[in-house]
């Protein structure tokens, strides 16, 4: 046998010790306690062939697929998202964010993840699901203004501020020479789950996504309750999981670094807090590689099995 099969087959026995794969456990058990467990619960491993809504080739399988990336890209657009007053509105009132972060993370964790890589008729059903719950989304903002979660051009801002902020996490941590064309099709093919829910005009390539960013700053403010969305993301830590709770306060720093410099100068982050934020960069760039480690049953894993399975006859 050749020594790098021999280094080989070490790196295999070392990686599969008891005392790793116990490890190993416990931080799948922390991710999945942050992610999981709200909503519907999906079966990704059937039916046999199914692709759902893009299948393995595409290029959102890809980006949503990293954990780390996807949890900085998430912080990052609700922050993105709550600068929005009729947005923040809908929110403020309507959701259970300020009790229950948590809940608010694994609830949007389903959606991405149903909708990504979920069989087709269960992405569907998880889309209209969805669409029945904002149809109850009604009110006034506190500028007297009336907003409603299913309003088309909500739905393109919450969509853009969402996609553009898992882009970004995705090729500043995991791969920055992902191609424009890729980071185009990305935004294409994500375009659908914004239609399906009922937003309009939503942007399909980068420079659309950047043009349209552009163009709603002049709608966007910062006044206290989006300080008190930023303040409740930034101390949020899972106090059952101890061993998670340094990497989640790396990604949230992370999620604040990644904002466009408009963004967080309308925020109030200061010179201090941004060089925190940017510090954190090579300490996620460590966490990461242990999350996708042990992240071994994920989502897209199962996925991808059930689309390579035999279709039932």
């Amino acid at each position: 046998m050749s020594d790098s099969a021999n280094q080989q087959s070490d790196r295999q026995r070392s990686l599969s010790s008891p005392f790793l794969m116990r490890l190993r456990e416990r931080i799948s058990q922390s991710v999945l306690s942050v992610t999981s467990g709200s909503g519907p619960t999906l079966d990704y491993a059937n039916p046999p062939g199914d692709p759902g809504l893009f299948g393995p080739d595409s290029v959102c399988w890809q980006v949503h697929s990293d954990f780390t990336s996807m949890m900085i890209g998430g912080v990052s657009a609700l922050m993105l998202q709550s600068l929005h007053p009729l947005a923040l509105a809908g929110v403020w009132d309507h959701s259970t964010f300020r009790t229950d972060m948590r809940g608010r993370l694994r609830r949007t964790a389903t959606f991405i993840a149903g909708t990504t890589y979920g069989a087709r008729a269960d992405a569907l059903a998880l889309i209209e699901r969805v669409k029945r719950i904002h149809l109850s989304v009604t009110g006034v903002a506190p500028d007297g203004r009336p907003y409603r979660a299913s309003d088309p051009t909500l739905l393109t801002w919450v969509h853009v501020a969402e996609v553009s902020s898992f882009l970004a996490a995705y090729v500043r941590y995991v791969d920055p020479g992902l191609s424009p064309a890729r980071r185009d099709r990305y935004y294409a093919e994500v375009a659908l789950i914004a239609k399906l829910l009922g937003a309009t005009d939503v942007p399909e390539t980068s420079s659309q996504v950047a043009e349209y960013l552009a163009s709603m700053r002049p709608e966007l403010e910062a006044g206290p309750r989006t300080h008190e969305v930023v303040r409740i993301l930034r101390d949020f830590a899972p106090p059952d999981r101890p061993l998670m709770r340094p990497a989640v306060r790396a990604m949230l720093h992370a999620g604040v670094d990644l904002l466009p410099d408009w963004a967080q100068r309308m925020l109030d982050v200061g010179p201090l807090a941004r060089m925190q934020a940017v510090l954190t960069r090579p300490g996620v760039r460590i966490v990461a590689p242990v999350m996708r480690w042990a992240h071994v049953n994920a989502v897209s894993k199962r996925a991808r099995r059930r689309v390579a399975a035999a279709p039932e006859a």
